[in-house]
């Protein structure tokens, strides 16, 4: 995505991806009035944990979402890489027929750790407020507030 599109305003949204123990592993910025969905490829292709040997890992084995990321092209995705998703089904678009996709409880519940990671990023007065004008710019604010969470740990 080409941040100099995006040059403050209203708001900005940050899409958040996080480990299960929280740590921010990426991040994509959009303006405030788009839809997350539209955004789940490209901040699933920003991750890129390394190991020990080998090429670096770029699935998870699951993936919980919110509501707003139910949508089937989203499901389908995940199905063809292999990736469990836990999204629920929202509940205004399941009256039809046929059954409403499931989603594990367990692996649901997980989903708080994106939450936390936002509380912690909300510490910062500098990502909350956005003094700076240019997305580049606010980008790296909160790369180097990732930093900042890996070194604290």
């Amino acid at each position: 995505m080409d941040l100099s599109v995006l040059r403050g305003g209203f708001s900005t949204k940050i899409h958040l991806l996080t480990d299960r123990q929280g740590l921010p592993l990426g991040t994509v910025l959009s303006a405030g009035q788009r839809h997350e969905s539209v955004f789940f490829t490209d901040l699933m292709n920003e991750v890129s944990v390394p190991r020990p040997r080998g090429r670096p890992r770029k699935r998870p084995e699951a993936v919980a979402g919110d509501r707003a990321y139910d949508a089937d092209w989203i499901r389908q995705w995940c199905a063809d890489k292999g990736i469990e998703s836990a999204i629920p089904a929202r509940k205004d678009l399941r009256d039809g027929p046929g059954r409403p996709p499931t989603c594990d409880d367990r692996r649901y519940r997980d989903r708080n750790t994106v939450e936390r990671c936002v509380g912690h990023l909300k510490e910062r007065r500098r990502l909350v407020v956005r003094y700076e004008k240019k997305a580049s710019h606010y980008k790296a604010m909160i790369l180097w507030a990732f930093v900042e969470e890996y070194l604290s740990r």
